[in-house]
This record gives structure tokens, sequence and C-alpha cells, in this order.
């Protein structure tokens, strides 16, 4: 088959019309695997499997979040767009900020986020403390956990200023994250974190 000009010119005036909207309307429409997460980081879609030990750690900070704050503010693999070129995110956890409200659309702003916590996974891992991290910071978001059961650490970055975290703190699974100092202002036990 040739490709003719017009068709050159109608496939790059279409690429140019991407949007996360129809990039997720075209998932919707897609077979993706039960079990699978999927985010749009940068423009490029990321399918990753959800495993136990994820999914224990997810379950233990959402528990913790929940002890002083109301379900309504604690959400889980729920889109949010995020600064940046095509990045829609659906965080492993995320907390809201008091008086968060959706949208027109029905979703909620990357501004009414306060915490964000990721739990690694091997493919996961260059989105996390790469691209990820790199938007989190420039949609100012307060405090962002990296939760890693391949090395069994938390780091914790907050204090964002100019699309960059100004502060980084690791924690050794067993001993506990102290937030008290930020918006969160919990401490959280990682005791119970599961290792792969």
């Amino acid at each position: 088959m040739t490709v003719v000009e017009t068709d050159r010119i109608d496939m790059a005036h279409e690429s140019a019309e991407l949007t996360l909207d129809t990039l997720f309307e075209r998932l919707e429409q897609m077979p993706v695997p039960e079990g699978y997460k999927v985010e749009i980081v940068g423009g490029n879609i990321h399918m990753s499997p959800q495993r136990d030990t994820h999914w224990e750690i997810i379950l233990d900070l959402i528990e913790q979040l929940r002890t002083r704050y109301p379900r309504t503010q604690v959400k889980s693999d729920v889109r949010i767009d995020f600064p940046g070129h095509l990045n829609g995110f659906a965080p492993d956890v995320a907390k809201l900020a008091d008086g968060a409200k959706k949208d027109a659309r029905g979703r909620w702003s990357h501004e009414d986020l306060e915490f964000i916590a990721e739990v690694i996974s091997q493919g996961t891992a260059p989105n996390d403390y790469g691209p990820k991290k790199a938007a989190y910071a420039a949609a100012d978001i307060p405090v962002y956990l990296i939760a890693d059961p391949y090395t069994g650490l938390c780091r914790v970055f907050t204090e964002p200023k100019d699309g960059e975290y100004a502060s980084e703190l690791t924690v050794r699974f067993g001993h506990e994250v102290d937030l008290t100092g930020t918006v969160v202002d919990l401490r959280l036990r990682t005791a119970e974190f599961p290792r792969d």
C-alpha cells in the first residue's frame, strides 16, 4: 500500500488533535486485561498488572489516611489530568483537600490534591521516579510518596517549587514516615508493607 500525500496530511492533522479524552475514549474500546491499570504518561499508554504486594501497600496507606480523613477525600486509581503533554494518571493513592469538587466533566482537579502515593511496579518505576514525579512537582502536589517493595524503601518528596521537589526523605520499611510537618499531618506506619 502506498501512502499518498493527502493521507500523510490527514494523519498529521489527526495526531495534532489528540487529547487525553480522545486517548481514554479509544482505550475504553480496547480489551484491557482484567486487573490491569492503564495510564497515559507523556502521551504514551502504560498498562501494569495489580499484584498482591502492590495492592496490600495501597490498602494499608488508604486505611491509615482514613483514620484522619473522610472516605470522600481519599481516592485510588482515579483518572486525574496533570500538567505536561498528555498526562492522565491514576495515582495509587491520592488525598483531596477539604472542599474539593469535581469539575464540569466530573473529574477531580490536580489543584485540589495534597498527597499522592505511588507503589513501584517493575515496569512503572521509571515513570514514578521520572515524568510522574516531574508532573506532580509542576502541579505543586505538596507531598509525593513512593513506596518501593523491591528495595523496602519509601521516598517522600515535599516542597515543590519551579517544577521540582526541594526536599526528599528516605525511610526503610518498618519505620514510620513522619508527615506531621506537612499538610497530611500523619505518621504513616510501614511495618506491614510487604516486600517483593
